[in-house]
């Protein structure tokens, strides 16, 4: 399996050119199947997992306390919040506000911060300490990728559906990645023997096994 900043840059570029399609631009300012989200304002927020990678590698994670991957997953506000919670407003209200810049400036600005993780990203080692800039923690670079490949998969996949385009075939590790950690949290929250059921048995699968 490749390494996973090869799984990101493969996802992120992925992500971008769904972001950069005409009809993303077409519905710009329509409703997005994410309640309180235009289809602008998703395509932006899709468009952060790129640039919030940037903004992470330029800022000091000095004092801030290490977090494993999962252990963000377990004191993550938003995981099963209600999407009206403080959290999740600030998240639609940034993908708002980069949207009112327009597509074609979202698209320009995601370009450029991609190609300058493809330059960077291959000569750091996975235990660099990085993180988003909000988070009151950092975390090991492979962790941090880790989390914005399945921001990318699952926002990929409403952006898509938001627009009436295909959702886009991911590369196959990149895709693994996000895939095993969404059933991990699935497991998580709903018990394992609810993850086999919903994947194996379907004559006795729960009614949701959403990790998020």
């Amino acid at each position: 399996m490749t390494d996973t900043r090869h799984q990101y840059l493969a996802a992120a570029a992925t992500g971008l050119a769904l972001a950069a399609d005409d009809a993303v631009a077409d519905q710009w300012t329509e409703p997005s199947a994410l309640e309180g989200f235009t289809v602008g304002g998703l395509a932006a927020h899709l468009a952060q997992q790129i640039t919030s990678v940037t903004a992470a590698l330029d800022a000091d994670p000095a004092g801030k306390p290490v977090t494993s991957l999962h252990d963000h997953y377990r004191q993550a506000a938003w995981v099963g919040a209600d999407i009206g919670n403080d959290y999740n407003t600030a998240i639609r209200d940034g993908g708002e506000q980069a949207a009112a810049a327009g597509h074609a400036a979202v698209v320009t600005a995601t370009s450029a911060a991609l190609q300058r993780l493809a330059a960077e990203l291959p000569a750091l080692n996975a235990a660099h300490t990085t993180g988003n800039t909000r988070w009151p923690y950092a975390m090991r670079l492979d962790h941090f990728l880790t989390t914005r490949i399945l921001e990318l998969v699952v926002h990929a996949d409403d952006l898509a559906y938001s627009t009436g385009l295909d959702t886009p075939e991911f590369d196959e590790d990149a895709f693994a990645t996000a895939a095993a950690l969404l059933a991990h949290l699935a497991a998580a929250r709903h018990g394992q023997a609810a993850l086999v059921r919903a994947l194996a048995r379907t004559e006795r699968a729960p009614g949701t096994i959403s990790g998020l």
